[in-house]
C-alpha cells in the first residue's frame, strides 16, 4: 500500500512536537493525519465506525489523561488491527519493555523511537507496515483432535512429514532439510501441530509419531539420494522417544532398511528437555554423537539454560528460536540477545541457526552477524518431499 493511502494518527500531548511529527509525516508523502492533544481524544478516534480507519497510531507514552500504556492496553482489548509506533524521552530499554508490553497485549508494534524524533527513524518504522510480509497460508483451523482421532489417522498413515530448507547463509547453498509433521485429514486438509500434539502430550504418546516420521523421514532421504541428492535431514523428536530402551536398536535398523549413513541425520530437541542432569539421558546423547548422528538443540533461548550444563551437552547445532530473529533488525535488544546467542555458539564451537526468518532484512542482518544457517518463510515454506528438487532447482539457478 502506498503511504498517501495510509491514515495516521498522531497523539502527543504537546502542541510542538505534535506539529514537528505531522510536518515529517508531510515530508514522507502521507495525505491524511489526525492529531490528538490527549489519550482520551485519541481512543476516540479507534472507535467503530470511524471512516477511514486508523491505520498508523503514533503514541507518546507521556500523554496527558489516559497515558500510552492504558492507551496500549485498550487497543489490544479492543483486538485493534493498527499499526502502533511509540515515541517518547526514555531510554531503549524502557522503550523496548513498552514493545513487548504492547506486543504481549496484542497489538501491532511497528517499532519505538526515542525523542527527538528524527525523520529516517520514522520512515523506516513506516516501513515495517508497508513492506510487512504476506500472511503465511495457514491450514484450515480446527478444534484439537481426541486421542482416537489421531490415533485412526496414525493407522491410517495419514501423517506425513513435509520438509524446510535450511540455508548456509555465507554461501546460499541448501545443507539440509528440516521435518515438520502434517496430518492430511481427509475431512479437514492440511493440519498442523495444533490439531494433534494436545492429545498425544495429554496421553504421553508423542512417541507414535515420532516413529512414524522418523521412518518416512528416513524413506524421503533414501528418496532424495536415489535422485542424486545427498541431502541431510533433520527429525524434531521427544525426550521420552530418545529415552526408550530400544531408540538406539529401532533407529538403526532404519537406517539399514533405507541404506542411509548416520551423517546425514539429525535430532532435534527442545532446550527444555535438555535441561537435566540425568546420567541415562546424557549417555544416550552422546551414543548418538559417537556414532554420528547430529543433535540440535531447538528453540534455543526459552528454556532458561544452565550456560554450564548446555556446555556439557554433546549438541551440534544451536537452533535459535525465532523470537530471537524476527524484527533483530530492528529492535537493539532483541539484536543483542541474537549476538549473544551467535556468540555462545561459536564460542562452543557449534553451527548456529536461525529459524523464522521471514524478511530479506532478517537475512541481510544475520548474515552480517556470521549466523550459519538460516531457515524460514522467506526461503521457503515446509513442503512434501516430492516438491524439494523442483524447489532446489529453482533456488540454485537463482544463487
Amino acid at each position: 500500500m502506498d503511504i498517501a493511502q495510509l491514515h495516521f494518527l498522531v497523539a502527543e500531548g504537546d502542541q510542538v512536537q505534535r506539529h514537528a511529527l505531522a510536518d515529517i509525516l508531510v515530508h514522507l508523502g502521507v495525505g491524511r493525519i489526525t492529531q490528538a492533544p490527549d489519550g482520551y481524544t485519541a481512543l476516540r478516534h479507534f472507535s467503530a465506525g470511524i471512516t477511514p480507519p486508523v491505520d498508523i497510531a503514533i503514541l507518546d507514552l507521556a500523554l496527558p489523561g489516559m497515558d500510552a500504556l492504558e492507551l496500549i492496553r485498550r487497543l489490544g482489548e479492543a483486538k485493534s488491527t493498527a499499526g502502533i509506533i511509540i515515541v517518547g524521552a526514555q531510554t531503549n530499554a524502557v522503550l523496548f519493555s513498552v514493545e513487548t508490553m504492547a506486543d504481549a497485549y496484542g497489538v501491532n508494534v511497528l517499532g519505538a523511537v526515542g525523542k527527538p524524533v528524527i525523520g529516517s527513524r520514522l520512515e523506516a518504522l513506516v516501513g515495517n507496515h508497508l513492506h510487512r510480509p504476506e500472511p503465511h497460508a495457514a491450514s484450515v483451523k480446527v478444534q484439537p483432535m481426541s486421542f482416537a482421532e489421531v490415533g485412526a489417522g496414525l493407522q491410517a498413515r495419514e501423517f506425513d512429514p513435509h520438509f524446510q530448507p535450511k540455508i548456509e547463509l555465507e554461501t546460499g547453498q541448501v545443507k539440509g532439510l528440516e521435518m515438520f509433521a502434517r496430518w492430511r485429514h481427509p475431512l479437514h486438509g492440511v493440519l498442523g501441530p495444533a490439531s494433534f500434539m494436545p492429545a498425544l502430550e495429554q496421553n504421553r504418546r508423542i512417541d507414535f509419531l515420532d516413529w512414524s516420521m522418523i521412518e518416512k523421514s528416513v524413506a524421503a532421504c533414501r528418496t532424495l539420494h536415489d535422485q542424486g541428492i545427498p541431502i541431510s535431514f533433520s527429525i524434531n523428536v521427544d525426550q521420552s522417544t530418545l529415552a526408550h530402551p530400544q531408540f538406539m536398536e529401532q533407529i538403526a535398523a532404519c537406517l539399514a532398511r533405507h541404506s542411509i549413513l548416520p551423517d546425514y541425520i539429525t535430532f532435534e530437541i527442545t532446550e527444555s528437555a535438555v535441561l537435566t542432569t540425568d546420567p541415562h539421558f546424557l549417555e544416550r546423547l552422546l551414543r548418538l554423537r559417537m556414532k554420528g548422528f547430529g543433535l540440535a538443540i531447538d528453540d534455543y533461548g526459552t528454556g532458561r539454560s544452565n550456560l554450564q550444563l548446555l556446555a556439557r551437552i554433546p549438541f551440534s547445532e544451536l537452533k535459535i528460536d525465532r523470537s530471537f530473529v524476527d524484527g533483530a533488525s530492528k529492535k537493539q535488544a532483541i539484536g543483542t540477545v541474537l549476538r549473544s546467542c551467535l556468540g555462545l555458539a561459536r564460542s562452543l564451537d557449534r553451527r548456529s541457526v536461525a529459524v523464522g526468518v521471514e524478511t530479506k532484512q532478517d537475512w541481510d542482518f544475520l548474515q552480517g552477524l556470521g549466523c550459519t544457517y538460516a531457515q524460514g518463510y522467506y526461503i521457503a515454506k515446509p513442503m512434501p518431499v516430492e516438491e524439494f528438487p523442483a524447489w532446489l532447482a529453482d533456488w540454485q539457478h537463482f544463487f
